[in-house]
């Protein structure tokens, strides 16, 4: 049963961003079913079209992000790139078919909280997520005392 804190909290807003139509869809609604407000983004260059308000107003920033690493016009390094330069702060987890390392260390330099490989157990995701929002939200309250 939820806690009344749990009721009045809004839901966690997730970005999710994938060339791959089914893919993108089954990260979305696997979001949505958990109660998450779902944006969906077919590539980079989407995704920071639907965070422009976020450049504006820190309060629009999704809890987290889950994007692809290759994707036409902007990969998902491209757009961690794009978000360090715009100092923008939130959880980005990428997804990706590449076994190179050097995926790993050039995310984790731009500041990925975490990489996942296709294909994955949802379940993975999941908790890769909760555990992102989860550290991030200690992060932001270890700041503001």
């Amino acid at each position: 049963m939820p806690r009344d804190a749990d009721l009045a909290a809004p839901p966690l807003t997730v970005v999710v961003a994938d060339d791959d139509e089914d893919m993108r869809s089954l990260v979305a609604e696997t979001f949505r079913l958990d109660g998450y407000t779902v944006v969906e983004a077919r590539d980079g260059a989407e995704l920071l079209d639907r965070l422009e308000h976020a450049f504006d107003d820190p309060r629009a920033l999704p809890d987290v992000v889950v994007t692809d690493v290759m994707m036409p016009r902007l990969s998902g390094l491209g757009v961690l790139d794009a978000l360090r330069r715009a100092q923008l702060h939130f959880p980005v987890i990428l997804m990706t078919v590449l076994a190179d390392p050097s995926v790993h260390i050039v995310a984790r330099r731009l500041g990925a909280v975490g990489v996942i490989h296709k294909p994955f157990d949802v379940d993975d995701l999941r908790t890769a997520v909760m555990n992102a929002v989860a550290a991030y939200a200690n992060v932001r309250a270890r700041q503001r005392a």
